[in-house]
Order: structure tokens, then sequence, then C-alpha cells
């Protein structure tokens, strides 16, 4: 064969990988975000592939990836990257389009006992919110967001998702509905504290809207319309640095973990604290208590007294 025919050769199982990848997104029936995260794994191991010039990809070359990505990828990438890949080659194989060399390779090794992200105490809680200048409309969104994230527990997404009509009287006062993780309708709700109901009262009132986003993005490009996840984490992140909180253990998902551990430690039980999360799994939340008790195991003070 010459080098052009091997050329061509190449270039045509290459683009046959990619009309299977585009086959395997539009079969997907996910939600928009998952089938982005696929999205975007899957370009990644066709891109991989690509430069190594693999153009019928075998098991070792898929073991050589996942080694690759441990290289140079966090664990939850790997893990997420991984899962990508053994879908598109179990699809693949029912399809009878190509065989599941990716079968029961495992990706990354996560501890299930350990968050990946760190919780704020109390009075660090408290010193992230007054930190916050609430001279300004946004300012007051911004004070919202962290106080309504960390008594409610909420993830950035459902943050983005809150209307203000989802504001309603519930049997113990305001509450907000909101769209959980993995939910299609707002079937479940949050009680907002009185301080936290008082702070987005205070922001809607100096926004002037009653229906829309709950939070209205302040930016010249997108002013008052719904705000991304993207915009959510950066503003959290962006206070927790200027109250003085700049760790990469620290990001917008560490107020959720915070309502949770500090539910426990003022008394919530293990199943109000599950229902405050909307976890769906008990073990899940099992992490929490494991942590706490970790945190009170005062073992190497005790060996260390015995010592020295």
């Amino acid at each position: 064969m010459t080098m052009i025919a091997a050329q061509a050769q190449e270039l045509t199982e290459q683009a046959g990988l990619q009309a299977l990848y585009s086959r395997f997104i539009a079969y997907l029936d996910s939600k928009p975000r998952t089938v982005q995260t696929y999205n975007s794994a899957l370009h990644q191991f066709f891109t991989w592939l690509a430069d190594k010039g693999i153009t019928q990809p075998q098991r070792d070359h898929v073991l050589a990836y996942r080694d690759d990505l441990l290289s140079r990828a966090k664990p939850t990438t790997v893990q997420a990257y991984m899962v990508a890949v053994r879908l598109f080659f179990r699809w693949t194989a029912q399809e009878g389009l190509y065989p599941d060399i990716a079968d029961k390779i495992k990706g990354a090794k996560l501890n299930g006992k350990r968050h990946k992200r760190d919780a704020l105490t109390a009075e660090q809680v408290r010193t992230l919110l007054q930190a916050i200048n609430q001279d300004s409309p946004q300012g007051r969104r911004d004070y919202a967001i962290v106080a309504l994230m960390v008594t409610g527990g909420l993830r950035d997404i459902e943050v983005v998702q809150a209307n203000i009509e989802d504001m309603r009287q519930g049997p113990g006062g305001t509450v907000l509905y909101i769209q959980g993780k993995g939910w299609d309708s707002k079937d479940e709700y949050i009680s907002l504290a009185r301080p936290v109901e008082d702070a987005i009262k205070a922001y809607l009132a100096a926004r002037g809207e009653t229906q829309g986003p709950l939070f209205a993005s302040a930016s010249n490009n997108s002013k008052g319309g719904r705000m991304s996840t993207r915009s959510i984490s950066a503003i959290v992140k962006g206070h927790m640095r200027a109250a003085g909180f700049d760790s990469d253990r620290l990001t917008a998902h560490s107020l959720r973990h915070t309502a949770g551990t500090l539910n426990l430690l003022n008394g919530g039980t293990l199943q109000e604290t599950q229902q405050l999360l909307r976890h769906s799994n008990i073990n899940t939340t099992m992490i929490y208590l494991h942590n706490l008790e970790r945190a009170a195991n005062r073992s190497e003070q005790r060996i260390a007294a015995a010592i020295f």
C-alpha cells in the first residue's frame, strides 16, 4: 500500500469513528448537562486517539488512555471520562458496530468516605457574610445567594434554576421550591429561615422585579437574565477569597457541605440532614457523620500524651 493510500485509509477510519461518536451523542436520552459532559469526555478521548495515530482502538489503547489521564487529571475527572468511554463502547457493541473494548475497565479509585471540598465553621460563615458589601443591588444579591446556599444546602444549578415565583407560603412559613438533582420538575422545597427570606426580599426590592429568575445577572452582556452555574461559582469563590478563605478545597459546593455539617453539629438528625440535602441514599449523608466522628476522635492526642 502506498503512503498516500495508507493516509487516505487512516482518514477514512478516523471519520468512521467520529461518525459513531456523533451517533452515540444523538442516541443518548439524558439531560443536556449530562450529554454535554459525555460530549466533552468523548471528544478528549478521540483527540487522544488521533494524536497517537490510532484508528482501530483496542483494549490496551483504552488502558493507556486511562493511565495517561491519571497522570494529568484529578481522579474525579478520570472517573467521569472513563464512564463516558465505557458507555460509548457498550453502545457500539449493543448496536453491533464495534467490540466493547472498555468492558470492566476501571477509572480512578475514589475515597467514598471523604468529601473533595471542605466545609466552613459557623464563625467562618459569619465572617464570609459580613465581608459582603450590601450597599448595591449586586451586593445584596451575592449576600442572599451565599445565605441561601449555606442554610438550604443548595447546589449551584438549583440556585440558577430558581425563579421568584418559586417562593411560596408553606406550612411553617415561606418556602422555595427547587428542581433537585436529576429531577425534571420542582417537586421539592426548602424552608427559608427569616434572615435568608429578608435578604432575598431586600435584593428583589432593590431589583424591582416580581417574576423571572430569582437571581439575575448583573453583567453587561446578560443583565437581568438568568445566571450560569459558572457565575454562581465565581461569585461565591470571589467572596471567600475576599474574606480570607482561599483554598482549592473551598468552593461554592463547600456551602452545601457546610449546611450538612452544621445541621448535624447543632442537633439535626441523620434523617433530617438527608432530607435537607435531598440525598436519595442515606449512605451519602453518612459521609458527613463519618467526618464528624473522625474529627472528634482524639486518638492521636491520647497516644501523644501517653508517650510525651
